[in-house]
């Protein structure tokens, strides 16, 4: 007897605890958030086609890295240069009690390395360098005489996620939500592009689209703030890059990118 009515009072102990926890997952409903934050970003190598009046030609196997701001208080913190350095920004709500739609903006850079030693198919000519010729497979070194190319303000992926979130841990007023969710939106870089002897092109540009993959632990501070650590992964593909002052001038590319973010924000 004694047994059973310990089972009853774990049983009823249990429930409650459950109960608790229902309400507290359906309080989220409806809950509306926001942050912003920074990012590092890597990107795999890509064969960048450049196409135009008088030449048509490939750089394969190009290597680009990010281009994070230094660490200081006046480019990270002042109202008319937060946007400077590379940065997530994002507003979402929940739709339901573990899923949330969210609108954000990855401001990221990508600056192609000069200098390097690539692989080079196609024509050149009419350019009066010392570039034009045919290319089958020759190694030329990326001298920035003949390119200069960078997604510098920036590389944005202005996209829509869809994300579960799950409440892993929680201790008084803190608590460690786990979320993983998908997203889609399109590319419009401002590129950086100097080619042979065009002159330079930087302007903002709807070049295409992108897809990623997010996944986030975010450690709530009492009711309204949190802070969070994103691992996001994705393609990219733009077949529409702006290169020059002619818009006859094109260059495509698609490659893929792993960004690390660390964002602040607030719920309410």
């Amino acid at each position: 007897m004694r047994n059973y009515c310990l089972l009853l009072l774990s049983l009823f102990s249990f429930a409650l605890m459950a109960q608790e926890q229902a309400q507290e997952v359906k309080s989220r409903k409806g809950e509306v958030f926001l942050y912003w934050g920074w990012n590092r970003a890597m990107y795999s190598t890509s064969d960048i086609h450049f196409s135009g009046k008088d030449y048509d030609f490939t750089i394969e196997n190009t290597i680009a890295h990010d281009r994070q701001t230094p660490f200081n208080t006046y480019d990270y913190f002042h109202p008319l240069r937060i946007t400077i350095p590379q940065f997530n920004a994002r507003v979402g709500y929940f739709i339901t009690n573990k899923y949330s739609i969210s609108i954000g903006a990855d401001h990221m850079k990508y600056v192609v390395d000069s200098n390097q030693v690539v692989s080079v198919n196609g024509f050149i000519e009419n350019s009066e360098t010392d570039f034009d010729g045919v290319y089958e497979d020759d190694e030329i070194v990326l001298d920035t005489h003949l390119l200069l190319f960078e997604h510098t303000d920036g590389l944005n992926y202005i996209n829509v996620e869809l994300r579960r979130t799950d409440e892993f841990w929680k201790r008084n007023k803190i608590s460690l939500d786990l979320s993983e969710g998908l997203g889609v939106g399109i590319m419009i870089p401002k590129t950086n592009a100097t080619l042979l002897n065009n002159a330079r092109h930087d302007d903002f540009h709807l070049a295409g689209y992108g897809m990623s993959a997010v996944g986030a632990a975010q450690l709530n501070l009492g009711k309204y703030l949190f802070v969070s650590s994103e691992l996001k992964a994705g393609f990219i593909h733009m077949p529409d890059i702006r290169t020059t002052q002619n818009p006859v001038d094109r260059a495509s590319q698609y490659f893929f990118f792993v960004q690390t973010n660390i964002v602040f924000g607030c719920r309410f």
